[in-house]
């Protein structure tokens, strides 16, 4: 019996390789997004913690020089977070643009695949035409004699 050779093999090898590649640009990706979300939690949350103690220098007894230290640190928290959200912005942009490499690497390995399918699918049909071919000569070769 003959055996199945597809002739674009190494094309669909390589669609599989691109999708493998784009799949891990994706983690990595989304690896970077994430850390860029923790760190702008963390600026909140030090912020968040900077104005309680200033909340808490105020009721206690006034203190003008930690004061002006706090409310400038509260300033400072305020703009690193500003930064850091457009870090976090840059960051979910380029997973966005990472899955969509992934979805079109995706999608172009299985078109090849579904080619392949289909060209496996033509040649069983030339098989069983080439048995069946075989099966009428043996007959009406029996038949003659």
């Amino acid at each position: 019996m003959a055996k199945f050779f597809y002739k674009m093999q190494n094309i669909l090898d390589i669609k599989e390789k691109l999708e493998t590649q784009a799949r891990n640009e994706y983690a990595v990706a989304n690896a970077a997004l994430a850390e860029e979300e923790e760190k702008l939690n963390a600026l909140e949350q030090r912020r968040m913690n900077y104005e309680q103690r200033l909340k808490e220098l105020y009721s206690d007894r006034l203190n003008i020089r930690e004061i002006s230290e706090v409310s400038e640190a509260v300033e400072l928290m305020k703009y690193y977070k500003k930064i850091q959200e457009i870090n976090v912005l840059n960051a979910r942009k380029k997973a966005e643009a990472a899955r969509d490499k992934l979805q079109e690497a995706m999608q172009d390995r299985k078109t090849h695949e579904k080619l392949k399918e289909n060209a496996f699918e033509e040649f069983k049909l030339e098989i069983a035409a080439e048995e069946s071919k075989e099966v009428d000569e043996l007959v009406s070769y029996r038949f003659g004699s």
